[in-house]
């Protein structure tokens, strides 16, 4: 007798098309990628209307769903945020005891539920409507309690979920997740949402960094500046290297405007060519024209210029051309720029 036992087939469920992990995981990969293929082909006028709705909001837009769909709420209430448009997640059964006092007329709710049947949502409709909130609901099911009541409705439907068992969310989690980066992402368009505006809700995060540090921010200025006068003797341009720490000394004119480098590269090639040190001049040794960049200009252009011209630091210059800092590759290292 066989000690193998059938598993129950429940309807909707995704049937294997074979027992290895990777054609499963395929498989599942696929059915959720078909269910948002057909979501981007049955967008209509409601989500335009919705995005509408978002831009013209004088308040706050709550995110709010229970379970799985809550923590898709959250997801999706992050990324407007991040995106230009003020949002937070607020949880429903907290709503009912309390945080309903969080929300104005001005606000707009987004609720989510796949059923459109889920209590603890429904249950907050009603005062939601008397409080003048607009109610944008996201559900698989465009007859649901919920999808009637809202003023604007979304559909997440899908044809099965992707879990083996037809039980687990995951198909609809994966199309409502996808929705809501479509509605963020097009209200951030609209709102002509630019990469700088998006650095200035991430100033802790690299991206903040690469587009809202300036090299102002970061370079040697003042006593720190090595720099010499062009009729310097060498020695003194040693000595000015050595103080400051940078690598380098600046060769400037009576008005400080850069016109050569000297670096411990430029050193080693003057021993190379058996250069008198203790008789040279700095104008003999130094590297002119040398390679500058505007206080103003961001950080990591800084690094692109480095980078391409195979160097690890730079003169910074006023809008007049005149020396007024140092940085190198160090600096930028230190300030996670890189």
């Amino acid at each position: 007798m066989s000690s193998s036992v059938n598993k129950p087939q429940l309807l909707g469920a995704l049937q294997p098309k074979s027992n290895t992990t990777l054609d499963l995981a395929r498989d599942i990969l696929q059915l959720e990628a078909r269910e948002i293929e057909a979501l981007a082909l049955r967008l209509d006028d409601h989500f335009t209307a919705a995005v509408s709705l978002i831009l013209k909001c004088q308040g706050r837009v709550v995110v709010s769903g229970m379970g799985k769909s809550g923590h898709i709420g959250g997801k999706i209430a992050s990324t407007l945020a991040s995106t230009g448009t003020p949002a937070f997640f607020m949880h429903p059964a907290e709503a009912s005891h309390g945080d309903l006092g969080m929300i104005t007329a001005g606000d707009i709710v987004i609720a989510l539920s796949n059923s459109g049947e889920s209590d603890e949502i429904l249950a907050i409709v009603p005062p939601l409507k008397r409080l003048g909130a607009s109610i944008i609901a996201i559900t698989g099911n465009d007859d649901s309690t919920l999808a009637q009541a809202a003023d604007i409705h979304l559909s997440a439907h899908v044809s099965k979920e992707a879990c083996p068992l037809g039980l687990a969310p995951t198909s609809s989690t994966t199309v409502a997740l996808a929705l809501g980066d479509a509605l963020a992402l097009c209200v951030l368009d609209q709102r002509e949402f630019t990469a700088e505006d998006f650095a200035r809700s991430h100033p802790g995060g690299s991206i903040g960094r690469r587009l809202l540090v300036h090299v102002s921010d970061l370079m040697r200025s003042g006593d720190k500046i090595p720099k010499v006068l062009a009729n310097a003797p060498l020695t003194q341009g040693l000595l000015e290297m050595s103080r400051k720490g940078l690598g380098l000394t600046a060769v400037v004119d009576a008005n400080d405007m850069p016109i050569g480098i000297f670096t411990d590269g430029d050193l080693r090639r003057a021993f190379e060519k058996n250069v008198n040190v203790s008789n040279a001049s700095i104008a003999d040794v130094m590297h002119p024209n040398p390679f500058t960049i505007n206080q103003d200009q961001l950080a990591i252009t800084a690094v692109e210029i480095m980078e391409q011209r195979k160097i690890n630091a730079l003169l910074v210059t006023n809008d007049n051309g005149a020396l007024v800092g140092a940085l190198n590759m160090h600096d930028l290292l230190l300030a996670k720029v890189v």
